[in-house]
């Protein structure tokens, strides 16, 4: 099997070339270059050293990943024929894409793969930015750079910063989390004559016109611990501390039963702003939510029990699951089809409880007309339905003469009862009709106090206590505001 040996150029000039690698350059046949722009090329030219590059690679694609892939394949395809050097800038293993895609021919049996050393970038970019890595560092590849990766409380550095799309990318990217002014640097050909160390804000880094491929990007660890309030990991922390020996007592009081009622309320709340359209409203409400999950899953892990990793782990293992057709080889082209996999799925992973009541998973702390709704879908699945509504007008026309009869003289639990009956039919009435009921009822709840609220009004107006008027004069003011609401609407 012939070799690939892959040599590192270093990040510096000519003269800072390793001698051990210069001597072996001096002597190689045939060598290749991943490109030629780079400071230590001119120097090889100088000495006579024969090479060709891949330069020509880059301007026949548009993806980074077709160029690396076109290389490594190209430098395979020699080392069929003989043995193959191969020069790459800085060190071969870092920041080097080709070399990964070599090691991974190797591994196929494509070649074998020798490195032969070099000096990486990231001794004359510390020495030009005077930081130390043993702080905290995190090299990213500016090319396929997601905002999810970078972490604001270590030293950052970008490389591969070619131009000013790249430079785009990163910086939309950390605005996004950043203010707009956060100073960051721009490190241009580290280690040579040229280097160059220029602070600008983040939202000048593409604006810039010394990007190349010999350009860095540094972006200093986040010290603002207000700038990182929107990040996961210190929410986790705020909501520990705040559980810890030295909390606050209300929280770390709490228990499991104790913060059911707060859950249901800002469940409520955050209903009742989707429902205004509040987009402020919404956000606090959600982040209210979201306080009730974090405290439980922090009672949990102060137990033993579980973690918030736990709760996370198991949403997304359920997720990815249960869409085989985004995440599989499923297909599901309309959002029926989506409720039907996901139905199958969910039966087969219970497999031995398939002997429980197919009613069984639904909650019986849902709100009553919630939980009504719900069992009466899930029945129907089944075939347990009317295929129209006229037997359910009926049935609920049946449901109120019973009511009507109980309410003449029946015992108080079977008036209830009674009353209960014509809810439910009532309620399978909405579900005919695509209605859910809670929304429907909070609906009318917020006419009615719409209404009364006008009411009141007119009663202050007036001058005269609300008791001193009749109710055929309230209910006129009622009309009014029935009509008030007709025309604005």
């Amino acid at each position: 099997m012939n070799t690939i040996h892959v040599f590192g150029l270093g990040a510096g000039d000519f003269e800072q070339l390793p001698v051990g690698i210069y001597r072996k350059l001096k002597r190689v046949h045939p060598l290749f270059l991943r490109t030629k722009e780079h400071p230590a090329v001119k120097g090889l030219r100088e000495e006579g050293i024969a090479f060709v590059s891949f330069d020509d690679v880059y301007e026949k694609h548009g993806q980074f990943a077709d160029v690396y892939a076109e290389i490594a394949k190209r430098l395979t395809d020699e080392a069929k024929r003989g043995d193959v050097f191969y020069a790459v800038p800085g060190h071969p293993l870092v920041a080097e894409r080709t070399v990964q895609l070599l090691f991974e021919a190797e591994q196929s049996g494509a070649c074998r793969v020798v490195i032969e050393g070099g000096q990486s970038f990231l001794d004359a970019l510390f020495a030009a930015l005077r930081i130390d890595p043993v702080e905290g560092f995190q090299l990213l590849d500016a090319t396929a750079f997601r905002g999810d990766e970078w972490s604001p409380s270590l030293h950052a550095v970008f490389c591969q910063v070619y131009d000013s799309f790249v430079a785009s990318n990163v910086k939309l990217s950390l605005m996004e989390q950043l203010p707009d002014e956060y100073p960051v640097y721009i490190v241009t050909a580290a280690g040579t004559t040229a280097e160059q160390v220029k602070r600008v804000p983040l939202y000048e880094l593409d604006r810039q016109t010394a990007l190349d491929n010999l350009t860095s990007v540094y972006v200093p660890p986040v010290q603002d611990e207000s700038l990182l309030y929107h990040r996961f990991e210190t929410l986790r922390r705020v909501i520990a501390a705040l559980r810890g020996p030295n909390g606050c007592p209300w929280d770390r009081k709490q228990t499991h039963a104790s913060l059911k009622r707060y859950l249901l309320e800002e469940a409520y709340e955050l209903l009742e702003a989707i429902d205004e359209n509040d987009d402020d409203h919404m956000v606090e409400e959600l982040g209210d939510v979201l306080l009730q999950v974090m405290l439980h899953a922090q009672i949990g892990a102060d137990r033993g029990q579980f973690s918030i990793d736990d709760v996370i782990r198991t949403l997304t293992a359920k997720m990815i699951r249960r869409h085989p057709h985004v995440f599989g080889d499923a297909t599901a082209e309309t959002a029926e089809q989506v409720v039907e996999n996901w139905e199958a799925i969910k039966q087969k992973e219970k497999g031995s409880e398939r002997a429980k009541s197919i009613l069984a998973d639904i909650p019986k702390s849902l709100p009553g007309t919630m939980r009504a709704y719900e069992l009466q879908k899930q029945a129907a699945k089944a075939g347990f339905d009317w295929d129209d509504a006229a037997p359910i007008w009926k049935k609920v026309e049946e449901e109120m003469a019973e009511f009507r009869a109980a309410a003449s003289g029946a015992r108080r639990n079977e008036l209830i009862g009674e009353f209960g009956d014509w809810l439910f039919a009532l309620i399978n009435l909405a579900r005919h009709y695509d209605i859910q009921p809670e929304e429907a009822l909070q609906m009318a709840n917020d006419k009615f106090a719409r209404r009364f609220a006008y009411i009141e009004e007119q009663v202050r107006k007036s001058g005269r206590p609300i008791a001193s008027f009749s109710l055929a004069e309230l209910d006129r003011f009622w009309d009014e505001a029935k009509e008030q609401e007709r025309q604005e609407g």
